[in-house]
C-alpha cells in the first residue's frame, strides 16, 4: 500500500470520526424544544450543596450544553467555590455579553444553562478545597483574557476554566471533549501543561494540535474539534456526543 493511500484512508477515518458524531449530536439537539434563552431555566438543579446547612469548604466545576445550534458542539463550563462557614458561593466564569468578558458573581452555582442541566465535574470539600479557593481567586485575577470572549477557536468560557485547572493542577480536572476553546494557550505559547495537570499538551492558537496526559489520553485538536482516547478510564472522544465509555466520577474529596 503506497504512503498516499495510506494518507487517504486516514484523512476519510478523520472526516467521519468528525462529522458523523456530530450528526448524530445534531440530531439529538435537533428534535429537544428550545425556548428563547430568556424563557429558559437557569434555577438550580439541586446540584451544589445548600450552604446553609454545609459548613465545609466546597468547590466544584459544572459544564452545561451551551443554548441553541451551539449546543451541538460545546459546552460552557463555569467554577463555584465556597469558603468553610460562608452563606453563599463565588462563581468564576467567562461569558459572551459585556464586559468584561470574565465574571465573578453570586450567581446560582449549579443553575441550568438556558435549560441545560449542568453536569458536575469536580466535587472538593473540606481542607482540600480551602486550600484551593484562594488560588482559584488568584488564578482568575491574573486570567490574561479577561476582558475577551471568541467563540471559536478562543478565548472563551472553556479556555478560562482550563487556565485555572492549569494554574491549580491539585484541582485534577479533565474537561470534557465538547469544552471548544480549553485547548486555547494564547497566541504566544505553544506548549502547556494538560489541564489535569498529568501531561502535556502543543496547541496551535486552538486550532490544532496533541494532548497526551494521564487523565485526558491521547486527544487530537482538529479545528477545536476533540477526537482521543482515554486509556485509564477506557473511553473514545468524540466532537458533539462526547466522551463514550466509563463515565468518570466528580470524585469528591474531602481531605
Amino acid at each position: 500500500m503506497t504512503h498516499r493511500r495510506i494518507l487517504r484512508r486516514v484523512l476519510i477515518l478523520l472526516a467521519l470520526l468528525v462529522t458523523l458524531p456530530l450528526l448524530a449530536s445534531g440530531v439529538s439537539v435537533a428534535t429537544q424544544e428550545h425556548p428563547h434563552w430568556s424563557a429558559s431555566r437557569w434555577d438550580s438543579t439541586g446540584l451544589a450543596p445548600d450552604p446553609a446547612i454545609t459548613p465545609d469548604a466546597v468547590v466544584q466545576v459544572y459544564a452545561a450544553r451551551l443554548w441553541g445550534w451551539r449546543g451541538v458542539f460545546a459546552v460552557h463550563t463555569w467554577i463555584v467555590a465556597k469558603p468553610a462557614g460562608a452563606r453563599q458561593y463565588t462563581r468564576y466564569e467567562v461569558v459572551g455579553w459585556g464586559r468584561p468578558a470574565l465574571r465573578v458573581s453570586n450567581r446560582i452555582p449549579d443553575g441550568y444553562w438556558a435549560g441545560n442541566p449542568p453536569a458536575l465535574l469536580r466535587d472538593i470539600r473540606g481542607p482540600a478545597a480551602a486550600a484551593l479557593i484562594p488560588r482559584i481567586a488568584a488564578a482568575a485575577a491574573g486570567y490574561a483574557d479577561r476582558e475577551d470572549y471568541i467563540t471559536w477557536p478562543g478565548p472563551n468560557s472553556n479556555s478560562f476554566t482550563a487556565h485555572v485547572a492549569r494554574e491549580l493542577p491539585e484541582l485534577g480536572l479533565q474537561l470534557p471533549p465538547t469544552a471548544i476553546g480549553k485547548d486555547w494557550l494564547g497566541t504566544g505559547r505553544l506548549l502547556a501543561p494538560a489541564p489535569s495537570g498529568t501531561g502535556w499538551q502543543v496547541s496551535l492558537f486552538g486550532l490544532a494540535g496533541v494532548t497526551v496526559a494521564m487523565r485526558e489520553g491521547l486527544e487530537l485538536n482538529l479545528l477545536g474539534l476533540t477526537i482521543g482516547i482515554d486509556i485509564l478510564h477506557p473511553a473514545v472522544k468524540l466532537p458533539g456526543l462526547g466522551r463514550l465509555g466509563l463515565p468518570l466520577a466528580p470524585g469528591e474529596t474531602t481531605g
